[in-house]
């Protein structure tokens, strides 16, 4: 899908004595990686540096292909106090990311030709690449189809209603049927509407305890279960955006057994958050240790909500055997005055681009997940789902590349975050791993 780049390094750099994971190669170890004209030119022990090269010193270091998130909201246009093309890029770059697919709830919403091509043009600026999702119907009201093939030939990337379900089936099935022939996915979110209004948390044990409404998780699986059919029907690719129950990545594994063109996402604050961090009780799954935080807390509002401890293990296995197929971020700027400590009236989502490696490192360490297979679903998965470019360091490549240090610890704070919104419930946390670089073929776009 992708087609050519016109960025090039201005001059060779050598990333000398890294870890080098690049789940395309399946290689994990110490490494050099020469980067020259925009493109890795070798991986290799003791290389040689041209003479004009830049010398990267990598000892202790991860080097890793680009990591992709292909579920971002950057709130532009029409949400400048929140988040900019220009600050979620800076997000972005922080975090490791070298490309991003940014959402279509924006006022107005990227729901035509002219939109789409409008970001399209103003990203060609920032410092990681971005690329345009569409929305499924006009306006995002889930009733009118929207113009998918306009705004694909305009530089839409995929197609989605997300922050809400396409209400109509007629409608989804058209897209479906639309995306069998294009080859583009319909991203879904999945949410019975009638079902989650005035919901704000998770509906069980702790939503009871605080005297909020919930959400079931069946109104996840009720909508997950529609669109799985839609997709039975059509031949169409259905992906699948932030699942969150286990009985949801059931219907997902099923489906993609039955052989159906089905795809799916999980976030890290789905596999490693649960519903108590709303009750001020901030505890990692697979950790003992409780760190109070604010009660409820505002930030750990995010749709679909924080789920149960039994819901994230199951996610974590789906990551593992292979049913998720990319780890996204659902990176959700608000600013402080969107979120109210009542939370009937606080918006719903967390930032994730800067916390992403970090919380996934979490799982690294606990011995619960491989490092190479979570830079191949941040990085090379994403690359060859959805046509993007990076996700590999193999010679020839485009010289996407992310640098990090799994050790280094840092504290999550307003000063540290780069994003324009702090809405987090990690504030005031230590978190291990820190990008100390992120480059765009050959250019260094971050530096710690």
């Amino acid at each position: 899908m992708y087609e050519g780049d016109a960025r090039r390094g201005r001059a060779p750099v050598l990333i000398r004595d890294g870890r080098v994971v690049d789940p395309s190669q399946g290689l994990d170890a110490v490494a050099d990686v020469l980067i020259v004209g925009g493109t890795v030119a070798a991986v290799g022990l003791d290389l040689a540096a041209p003479p004009e090269a830049e010398v990267v010193d990598a000892r202790g270091l991860v080097v890793t292909p680009g990591l992709i998130d292909v579920h971002v909201h950057f709130r532009d246009p029409g949400f400048p106090e929140k988040e900019t093309l220009e600050t979620g890029a800076a997000a972005a770059a922080r975090g490791g990311f070298t490309a991003v697919c940014c959402m279509p709830n924006t006022n107005p919403a990227l729901d035509t030709p002219e939109r789409v091509a409008d970001v399209v043009a103003r990203a060609k600026g920032l410092p990681v690449r971005v690329f345009p999702i569409g929305a499924i119907s006009l306006g995002r009201q889930g009733a009118e189809p929207a113009d998918w093939a306009g705004m694909a030939a305009a530089g839409a990337i995929g197609f989605s209603d997300d922050g809400d379900s396409t209400r109509s089936s007629a409608v989804m099935r058209r897209a479906l049927a639309w995306s069998a022939e294009s080859g583009l996915p319909i991203m879904v979110h999945a949410e019975d509407w009638t079902l989650a209004p005035g919901g704000v948390m998770h509906e069980g044990a702790v939503s009871r305890e605080l005297g909020l409404p919930g959400i079931p998780g069946a109104a996840e699986e009720i909508i997950t279960a529609r669109d799985i059919e839609l997709a039975r029907l059509t031949g169409g690719w259905l992906h699948v955006l932030h699942v969150s129950t286990a009985r949801a990545l059931g219907m997902i594994r099923v489906a993609k057994r039955d052989g159906l063109r089905v795809t799916a996402e999980v976030m890290p604050h789905h596999l490693l958050l649960t519903d108590e961090w709303v009750a001020g009780r901030r505890r990692f799954v697979w950790d003992e240790a409780v760190v109070p935080g604010p009660r409820p807390d505002p930030n750990a509002k995010v749709n679909p909500p924080l789920r149960t401890e039994a819901d994230a293990r199951a996610l974590l296995a789906g990551l593992t055997d292979g049913t998720f197929d990319v780890i996204a971020t659902d990176h959700a700027p608000h600013a402080a005055a969107d979120k109210p400590t009542d939370l009937r009236r606080a918006a719903s989502g967390m930032i994730g681009l800067e916390v992403a490696l970090p919380l996934m490192l979490r799982l690294v360490d606990a011995g619960r997940l491989s490092l190479m297979t979570l830079i191949e679903r941040l990085s090379t998965a994403p690359a060859r789902l959805f046509g993007l470019p990076g996700g590999s360091l193999r010679p020839g490549s485009v010289a996407d590349v992310t640098v990090f240090d799994p050790q280094a610890e840092w504290v999550v704070a307003p000063e540290t975050i780069a994003s324009r919104s702090k809405n987090t419930p990690l504030l005031g946390m230590t978190l291990r791993g820190a990008v100390r670089m992120t480059m765009i073929a050959g250019e260094v776009c971050y530096r710690a």
